[in-house]
């Protein structure tokens, strides 16, 4: 994985019409790729794309942006992400860890908060 891919994962989240979402969501996962973090377990693109959706439901004002870390090796990859007003401070920050498959799409996201909003 490289910073190209993950400015195209960022953009995929960030992404509004749920036509252009979905179709970036199909170009990066694998068809039965799966994405795990402390509040979602889902397979699927179709499930995917609906977790996003979710979340931009539940933030709907807010962009999220890659962190200050970013590592990768083989078909690995970490790096850190934030949410939160665009130009204003993250709300939320998180960690991902993600598991390409030997096409070069995303078989695994492991997600980590480090941060969320107090309830």
């Amino acid at each position: 994985m490289n910073t190209e891919l993950l400015d195209r994962y960022i953009a995929a989240w960030n992404e509004r019409d749920a036509g252009r979402r979905r179709a970036a969501v199909d170009e990066l996962w694998a068809p039965e790729g799966t994405y795990t973090d402390p509040l979602a377990e889902v397979r699927g693109r179709e499930a995917i794309d609906a977790t996003i959706a979710a979340v931009q439901a539940q933030f709907p004002d807010f962009a999220f942006r890659p962190g200050e870390l970013f590592d990768a090796h083989h078909d690995i990859a970490r790096f850190t992400w934030e949410l939160g007003p665009v130009g204003g401070e993250a709300v939320v920050v998180g960690f991902d860890v993600v598991v390409l498959d030997a096409d070069g799409r995303i078989q695994h996201v492991h997600g980590f908060l480090d941060k969320v909003p107090a309830a």
